[in-house]
């Protein structure tokens, strides 16, 4: 008689060999899973575009949703993912030179920065940069406004030259390792370039030229700073010398027109009593001389030309300055006088505060094009009284590189 134990160990033996055997017939080998399976990645393309919103008063709308705004992507419909709002970086490009522009000052340049570092948001982060004749880096990154402060406060300081186009390029590649879709530029000049005031009449002459025509200095530089601006997905808001610079230069030309010429008798501040009208200006019947002579009006015409020149410039730029606030989403101001200047620093950071963030996967896949392909924006409202704002592109590649950027930390 077969003991029970005997009899369980049977059974169970019996079993395994029957499922042995199911397996060997129906072909099917269930694998067993180890910890190094590699789990597969999906590559999921995702566009980031800041958008402006504000109510018809123009007024910030905080109660902007997904279905108030349409999205067109080479105007093909997009579908919205997500609306929010992030924490921006805000990048100080201040020019420091400007030594033509009898407005362009230091002191209202650093208090227009300081309103702007002043009106931005808790958890934003802010750089800042300077440039004249040489480009500086005064404060990297940071979260800690006191530094910035601190920065524009004690390294902020007057130089000579400008080379704005330039700067604006450097200025692009400061973002690579800040987030992408709230990036932000506050440019402050009147965006001509000039050498510096070591430079010859002839140098400065061929600078201001250049900055009025297709050269690097003009419309080639800009457009080269604008393409690597829209690269990198930047917002860029101005605020520009160039109508303070027009109105202050205006306002010397009438003052100096009334005074009385140079080198005549008015001017001289010699009275007037006893001098014979029918003696020429430097001659009298009494002593025999006049006031000293060589006191008359000197005309350079190097100089006229160069005044000239600026002015050419002067408008040039400003259209230029127009044109990549438009293109990349932003806006600029164009103060009046010192006062105005400065309160544009609290409007620039009311501006950047009024930012959403929309996120959608484009219909037609990045990765099918050009990775250099730019790709035209439009951002409609779908709701009475909302007004909105965006950058009018991007570049395929900002997408793309983001993307393989996140997953190297992935």
């Amino acid at each position: 008689m077969i003991s029970r134990h005997r009899l369980l160990a049977c059974v169970a033996v019996s079993i395994l060999l029957a499922g042995a055997a199911v397996r060997a017939q129906s072909g099917r080998v269930i694998p067993t899973p180890t910890p190094d399976t590699e789990q597969e990645r999906v590559y999921t393309e995702e566009v980031r575009i800041p958008v402006f919103a504000r109510d018809q008063y123009g007024h910030f709308d905080p109660t902007l949703e997904r279905d108030d705004l349409v999205v067109l992507e080479d105007n093909t419909p997009q579908q919205i993912r997500s609306l929010r709002r992030i924490p921006a970086s805000v990048l100080l490009v201040l020019g420091t030179g400007g030594e033509l522009n009898p407005a362009q000052r230091t002191s209202s340049t650093r208090a227009a920065a300081l309103a702007v570092v002043a009106g931005l948001r808790e958890g934003d982060a802010v750089a800042v940069m300077q440039f004249d004749r040489k480009i500086e880096l005064l404060e990297s990154w940071t979260t800690d406004m006191n530094l910035a402060r601190h920065a524009l406060q004690t390294k902020l300081h007057a130089g000579n030259g400008a080379r704005s186009a330039d700067a604006l390029q450097q200025a692009a590649h400061l973002f690579g390792d800040q987030p992408m879709g709230n990036r932000h530029i506050v440019l402050i000049t009147d965006g001509v370039d000039t050498p510096g005031s070591a430079a010859s009449k002839d140098e400065l002459l061929r600078t201001i030229s250049a900055s009025d025509a297709n050269t690097m200095g003009g419309r080639n530089g800009f457009n080269e700073a604008l393409k690597q601006l829209n690269a990198a997905q930047i917002t860029v808001h101005v605020i520009s010398y160039t109508e303070m610079g027009r109105k202050t230069e205006k306002a010397r030309s009438k003052t100096a027109s009334q005074l009385p010429p140079v080198g005549s008798v008015q001017s001289s501040g010699i009275p007037t009593v006893g001098i014979d009208p029918t003696m020429p200006p430097t001659m009298n019947r009494g002593t025999g001389t006049g006031p000293p002579t060589g006191g008359g009006i000197t005309f350079d015409p190097k100089l006229a030309k160069i005044r000239s020149a600026y002015e050419r410039a002067l408008q040039r730029s400003e259209q230029r300055l127009k044109t990549l606030a438009t293109e990349t989403g932003g806006r600029i101001w164009l103060p009046q006088d010192e006062t105005d200047f400065i309160a544009q620093g609290t409007e620039a950071a009311r501006e950047i505060g009024t930012e959403y963030v929309v996120t959608y996967h484009p219909k037609r896949p990045l990765v099918s094009g050009d990775p250099y392909e730019y790709r035209r924006i439009t951002v409609l409202p779908r709701r009475a009284g909302l007004i909105l704002r965006a950058r009018r592109g991007y570049v395929a590649a900002a997408v793309q590189h983001e993307r393989a950027a996140k997953d190297n930390t992935q």
